[in-house]
């Protein structure tokens, strides 16, 4: 393997959140964050730009608007143009200004629950409702996976308060990558009853063999000038603490509107190694690393669906198509996911996520983005804790 991602990062005691935020002796396999090393041409980067002593306001270049527009059309099909672009610290502030330019106090933004959790407080903090149309689950290779209810989702945008429709492609937690298909007919949708479609793409880089990411904004042109992509190199190189994202909108108006809120709610500032960063990233060397992740991400994940068939009869881990997050249901306990949250940790010393702080109880998110010698540690626990509250042992 030329990239280690074998390799244990001690990370406790570098206020890092996944790991200082939970007691000694716990593994964290929660927060949405990768214990691997970023690729090394993104180090580099940050190294060679560290080496100035001054840390002064950041200007963004123009060949940072070109890295992002070369990256999508190269990997994924889709080149925006670089006037389209609106950077900022994240994926989440993004989302905010986003509920800020498109409602008023008192309107309803559409999500698909289970979803990010974020999703929730934006759209609470702006006194708007969530207008859910929750996933259904249909089956795929005999797992389960998420489906869109597009009769409720066609009755939820013909409610008159609805304004706006917070898409999560990749989907975090249920791990779809929608098709072009079903985006198709999201967008139709969306457009028939005058809803803006803002598409979170941060996870965009994860897919699992043989899985292909469509950009909403790629779909149809008119989709490309209705609606507004949300994309950063976080994720995927493992730099959130960097802070930088993307918010593209095609229609001049539409983009006026997201800058005035970036600009009210002051995030309109982006700092100098995250600029560097991603255009380290959006490179070929970046794009090696990327494809070599993917495959370790994907070991894991077989690893876990092994674990769950042999000692999880009871249990049913969904299909994932996209992140490196997993699904599993865990209703069989009878218990509620917080529950199952605090005993593992508690118990057999390991956090996950539980499934309520998504929009339904009765599950749990595990984060598989670890190298494999902690990732299997991390799962004995979560077997072992199941089965504890199974009362099989």
């Amino acid at each position: 393997m030329k990239y280690g991602f074998d390799k244990i990062v001690p990370r406790r005691g570098t206020n890092c959140v996944k790991w200082d935020a939970v007691d000694e002796g716990v593994l964290p396999m929660w927060v949405a964050d990768m214990d691997f090393e970023t690729a090394p041409c993104v180090q580099e980067a940050v190294r060679e730009r560290a080496s100035h002593p001054v840390f002064g306001y950041t200007a963004v270049p123009a060949s940072y608007y070109e890295s992002v527009c070369n990256w999508f059309g190269r990997r994924h099909g889709w080149r925006p143009d670089p006037s389209w672009i609106i950077y900022c610290p994240g994926i989440v502030p993004a989302i905010s200004a986003c509920v800020s330019a498109f409602t008023h106090p008192g309107d309803k933004v559409i999500i698909m629950s289970p979803v990010y959790n974020c999703f929730f407080s934006s759209i609470r903090n702006y006194g708007c409702t969530a207008l859910d149309v929750p996933l259904q689950t249909g089956e795929k290779d005999g797992q389960p996976h998420y489906e869109i209810d597009f009769d409720a989702l066609e009755r939820a945008a013909a409610d008159p308060m609805a304004r706006m429709m917070l898409i999560c492609s990749p989907h975090n937690p249920a791990g779809r990558v929608w098709s072009r298909e079903e985006l198709e007919r999201v967008g139709d949708i969306c457009l028939r009853h005058g809803i803006v479609p803002v598409s979170d793409e941060i996870h965009c880089e994860f897919t699992m063999p043989g899985v292909e990411f469509v950009p909403f904004a790629s779909v149809r042109p008119e989709f490309e000038r209705a609606c507004v992509t949300l994309n950063s190199p976080s994720k995927a190189f493992n730099i959130a603490g960097l802070q930088i994202s993307n918010i593209i909108c095609a229609d001049p108006d539409i983009r006026a509107r997201v800058d005035k809120a970036v600009n009210v709610n002051e995030i309109c500032d982006v700092n100098p190694f995250g600029v560097v960063a991603l255009q380290a990233a959006y490179t070929d060397e970046g794009y090696e690393w990327l494809m070599e992740l993917n495959k370790y991400l994907a070991s894991n994940y077989r690893t876990l669906r092994q674990r769950v068939r042999d000692d999880l009869p009871g249990f049913r881990l969904y299909a994932l198509e996209g992140t490196y997050l997993a699904w599993l249901d865990c209703r069989v306990l009878g218990i509620p996911s917080e529950q199952v949250e605090r005993s593992l940790v508690e118990v057999e010393k390991v956090r996950i996520n539980n499934g309520l702080m998504y929009g339904q109880d009765g599950y749990i998110r595990i984060n598989m983005a670890c190298p494999a010698a902690l990732f299997e540690e991390g799962l004995d626990r979560i077997v072992r804790g199941l089965w504890r509250l199974e009362g099989l042992i």
